[in-house]
Formats: C-alpha cells, structure tokens, sequence
C-alpha cells in the first residue's frame, strides 16, 4: 500500500555557546513538534508504528550532527533522520565561537486510507 504525507512542521533551534549541531537539531525538532497533536490516529484506528517519519535537519556542517542520537527525540512512528546543509553558523567577534543555528523538517506519512480524498489545492 502507498502512503501520503499527512503532516509537516518546520522548526528552528540553535546552540549559542557550545557550536554543538546536534544540539542545535535537537531544538529545532522540538521546536516543530512542540505544538503537535495527532488526533488522526483515534480517530482512523491507525497505529503510531504504521506512521513513517523523516526528518531534515539543515546546518552549516551536515557531517557534525549525530543523526542517529536524534532519533529518539521524535515519539512516535519509524524515524529517520538526514542532515543537510543548509542553518547559519553566526560568528561572534569578541569570542571568535560560533552561534549555530538549524532548522529541521519533520514530514509523517500514513498508509492510503481507501475513502480518504486529500485534496491538493493552489493558494
């Protein structure tokens, strides 16, 4: 069976001191997921384990994120996690560290539901 993606959200998170791009991931899957709720799966009778996850997390140095230990940070379905480049590292001149900041994307996918219409409409 196919699947359609259900929900996207979009976060920011950074680390300020320690340049630490797992860190910074981190927040920024928080951030997008803070203000979640999934009352899809009462009302359908989905399972949370029939839901595939991917999250992408943009940062200025995709190689230093830990990909695998922010797996957890996602509750629900079967999580994957990629970095990319992309966030904003931001020099401080009087230290010479760096501000990091990453942005993630967190898209769900369910199974097609057979009577289910999703309509894809221009805004």
């Amino acid at each position: 069976m196919s699947e359609q993606r259900m929900i996207v959200e979009m976060g920011m998170g950074n680390d300020q001191y320690g340049q630490n791009y797992t860190k910074a991931a981190a927040r920024a899957i928080e951030d997008a997921i803070r203000h979640s709720a999934l009352p899809i799966f009462e009302a359908t009778g989905l399972t949370h384990e029939q839901m595939r996850v991917e999250v992408t997390i943009g940062v200025q140095e995709p190689d230093a994120v830990d990909c695998e230990a922010l797996v957890p940070n996602l509750p629900r379905g079967r999580v994957a996690v990629k970095a990319v480049k992309g966030g904003l590292n931001v020099p401080n001149p009087e230290t010479g560290g760096l501000i990091v900041i990453a942005s993630a994307a967190v898209e769900a996918f369910l199974p097609k539901q057979n009577g289910w219409v999703v309509q894809n409409k221009s805004v």
